[in-house]
């Protein structure tokens, strides 16, 4: 184990203070929100633009983490139990610990690379050869400077072979990358665009990735990438390294530039067949069938079959695996649930290392209710099965988890280690669910992670609602990326308040707020004071602004410590009735510069000033805040800044009269972007959080966060001259056409407005248009030319490639209605890595 006395050996850096208790270490914490085992912590206070890890010491002290390595000077009294290590840089500390600790098993490693499905093959390789290795493997899709350190900690020396992703972005990272892995064998997936910006070309992106695979003993890949095949032959030493090449164009196989030719023989809706043949040692020829037909999924699953026909795996156990492959969810999911219930859903595999990342994940949930862990046989953790099964019961209790559900012989044989829990064990899940009583959950969150072969799939299904097959999915990572966009654009001190009323735009309020939450938002909004009665009962604390406080609403603002908006003097003088009689929450003052909807004029200041400056003892204000009318808009500019320089000229008196500096606020999402000198010292971030820049200046910076989907539950063919629908709209004037009824309607949020061709839906990644009218629960599309279009196939109704702009542009209204639109009935999915 490593202990902090080795560190300033590893690191090159400076001992500032020794621990008051040394522990070994075992866990690397980057974040300060994660801490779970602090005894055996070493933080390291990594900076970067959006963050400074040195700011959050104090907390991780209050905490328990006794051990530290820092870049700057730190006040030692402060700290007078904990270690401190100072070094030039700690994201290169990091790795030099994990290289440091990758050198400590001497055993093989794959390396992967490249512009797409890196994830996918690590995860299909590990499928691939777990019958006769005990794998180490990236977690996710941690391939980064930071996350690959990370995957390379979790090695032990039970582990016998290692799979680890290197992504980079910019020339120079995959030097350090190479450090802390050191392949001994590789695999180049492909060369796409992703990361285009960071190189001067692809032949200089190409060359710094194969930078991978120079001390490898041997590397995979497909020849028929050309620069990746050039690459390999100019970097690659034939004395240091074998280059197993796989190809599907003959002429270059019986050239020799490819060990192996892979035809394809047959490819149906859910499976292709190949046929291999290999030239060297002794020709061979083979055929086996692959679940997938897609063509990304066809080359991912070729790199693996290339594998196991290196390591001469026999024909027939080579089809036996293949057959065993099943997709890859790489992402955790937050499925409503019975009885007020959410599960978890991160069921596609089940080490140790994901098993944390999950734990943390469910730690991180502000939602109100007992923690509940179904958890099957973990495998590859390298451990032998009591330690593992130790380690594992004592991640429970640090993660909030109060309450397991163990399936699988290894944990129910292990089932003493969770003495202290309320546990149960089931041999398998079929046992699980012949037992399974829906009413024994509520109120609960239950992270559900299993190993794939105990098809815990099963087990979410039974846990969620019956409702139809139209889905809201919300893209966490998105959101959090559109997050970050905007936050790169504040100037240093300015706070951050984000608007999640109208049900967060219609992706979820609580479970926006809670990663707003986690992300260290200053402020939420939302519109009327149930709204943020449901955000405190679900564990939100941030300060909650509420748009539109009545006057009977004021004893929840007490209750449940909301700020009002004021916005007028009837409502101020309710207020300060109020506080008379009880201390209320501080209040936001709305100051009406142009937009002439609520609040106060500039005419209304000195009374207003007057009534502040007499009430102080009574009533606090936290801000004062105005609405630009016109900032999505460049032709409206010259009027935004006739409303930013009223709003300079009056805030300036509140606080004369008040005799305290207070927030300002003037600009939201299109604002941020288009007047980035008037920050003030607040933002309001509403619109652009979820996907729309209003702007219009940068409207590829952001990603889309929800996606609108929905089933075909019925095909029928319409003859010629043959209608379908309510008012017999949909016609098939001059030919027989498919019609697709979808299982979505205006009761669910989808416009009527979309019929008659309107709209579009995304079927198979193909377009179909609307036909008829929308009814209340259902409506029809036009899948002619989709031939293989058939019953159950999901149908995006907006998404990435289906942008709101552009559907709202169609119906002549804002992306903002068709959010808020979508109906609560209508059941959101929550996406993340």
């Amino acid at each position: 184990m490593l202990q902090f006395s080795d560190l300033p050996a590893l690191t090159g850096g400076t001992l500032l203070q020794l621990p008051a208790t040394p522990a070994a270490i075992q866990r690397l914490l980057l974040d300060s929100r994660r801490v779970q085992t602090p005894a055996d912590s070493l933080f390291l206070a990594l900076r970067g633009p959006q963050h400074d890890g040195h700011r959050y010491l104090p907390e991780l002290y209050r905490a328990g983490v006794r051990q530290f390595l820092v870049q700057d000077d730190v006040p030692l009294a402060d700290f007078p139990e904990a270690g401190f290590l100072r070094v030039p840089d700690t994201l290169a500390a990091l790795q030099a610990l994990a290289a440091h600790h990758r050198r400590r098993f001497p055993i093989p490693v794959f390396g992967i690379t490249g512009s797409n499905g890196k994830t996918i093959v690590k995860e299909w390789l590990a499928q691939l050869l777990s019958p006769d290795e005990l794998i180490c493997k990236s977690p996710r899709s941690y391939n980064s400077q930071v996350g690959v350190p990370l995957s390379v900690w979790e090695l032990t020396a039970s582990h016998t072979l290692g799979i680890f992703e290197a992504g980079i972005s910019e020339p120079g990272e995959m030097a350090r990358l190479v450090r802390i892995i050191q392949p001994t064998l590789g695999i180049f997936t492909n060369l796409g665009t992703a990361h285009d910006a960071g190189f001067a070309s692809p032949a200089e992106k190409v060359t710094e990735k194969m930078r991978l695979f120079e001390q490898v003993d041997t590397l995979f890949y497909c020849a028929d990438h050309e620069l990746i095949h050039a690459a390999a032959r100019r970097q690659l030493s034939p004395a240091r390294t074998t280059r197993v090449a796989w190809t599907r164009q003959r002429a270059r196989f019986d050239a020799q530039e490819a060990d192996l030719l892979i035809t394809m023989q047959e490819a149906a809706a859910d499976r292709a067949v190949v046929r291999v043949e290999r030239a060297r040692p002794r020709p061979q020829e083979h055929t086996f069938t692959l679940p997938f037909a897609d063509e990304p999924s066809v080359e991912n699953a070729l790199h693996g079959l290339a594998v196991l026909l290196w390591r001469q795996v026999p024909p027939t156990e080579i089809q036996q695996r293949l057959d065993r492959l099943q997709p890859v969810a790489m992402r955790l999911e937050m499925k409503q649930a019975l009885h007020d219930c959410y599960v978890l859903d991160d069921t596609y595999n089940n080490d140790l290392a994901g098993l944390r990342l999950a734990l943390d994940a469910l730690a991180r949930q502000a939602r109100r209710g007992r923690r509940t862990l179904i958890l099957s046989d973990v495998l590859e953790s390298g451990l032998a099965g009591a330690e593992l099964y130790a380690r594992v019961a004592a991640l429970l209790p640090a993660h909030g988890v109060e309450r397991l559900i163990g399936i699988g012989p290894d944990i129910s044989r292990h089932h003493a280690a969770f003495a202290g829990l309320q546990a149960e064990f089931y041999p398998d899940t079929a046992a699980f669910l012949a037992a399974f009583q829906p009413e024994q959950f509520r109120q609960e969150l239950i992270l559900v992670k299993g190993a794939r072969r105990y098809g815990f799939e099963r087990i979410v299904a039974a846990f969620q609602q019956k409702i139809h097959g139209t889905v809201l999915e919300v893209n966490l990572d998105a959101l959090v990326h559109n997050l970050n966009f905007y936050r790169r654009r504040l100037q240093p001190g300015v706070k951050l308040m984000v608007m999640v009323k109208a049900f967060a735009y219609g992706s979820g309020s609580a479970e926006v707020a809670n990663l707003l939450q986690f992300h260290r938002a200053d402020y939420l909004a939302v519109a009327y004071a149930d709204e943020g009665v449901d955000l405190r009962q679900s564990g939100i604390s941030l300060p909650l602004m509420v748009m539109n406080p009545a006057p009977d609403a004021f004893q929840k603002l007490r209750q449940y410590h909301l700020e009002p908006e004021i916005y007028s003097f009837e409502r101020l003088h309710d207020y300060l009735a109020a506080a008379r009689e009880a201390a209320m929450p501080a209040i936001h003052l709305k100051l009406d510069t142009g937009m002439r909807r609520l609040g106060f004029a500039e005419e209304d200041l000195p009374e207003l000033c007057r009534l502040l400056h007499e009430n102080a003892a009574h009533l606090r204000v936290a801000s004062a805040l105005t609405h630009l009318a016109g900032a999505d808009e460049e032709q409206h500019n010259s009027f935004s800044r006739e409303q930013l320089a009223a709003f300079a000229r009056m805030t300036p008196q509140l606080e004369a009269a008040l005799g305290y500096p207070i927030l300002q606020h003037a600009l939201n999402s299109a604002g941020i972007v288009r007047f980035p000198e008037d920050q003030h010292s607040l933002v309001r971030l509403g619109i652009g959080l979820y996907g729309v820049e209003a702007s219009g200046q940068e409207p590829d910076a952001l990603r889309s966060v929800s996606t609108l989907r929905t089933t075909i539950s019925q095909i029928k063919t319409l003859p010629a001259g043959q209608t379908v629908g309510y008012g017999r709209r949909g016609q098939a004037t001059d030919h027989e056409r498919r019609i697709a009824t979808l299982a979505i309607g205006y009761a669910d949020g989808y416009d009527r407005r979309f019929g008659n061709g309107a709209g579009e839906v995304l079927i198979r990644g193909q377009r179909a248009p609307i036909v008829g009218n929308v009814c209340m629960d259902m409506c029809m599309a036009d899948v002619t030319h989709i031939a293989d279009a058939q019953a159950g196939d999901a149908a995006v109704v907006f998404g990435e490639n289906l942008p709101l702009t552009e559907l709202a542009a169609r119906i002549g209204t804002i992306p903002y209605e068709l959010l808020t639109n979508v109906s609560e009935r209508v059941k959101r999915v929550f996406v993340a890595e």
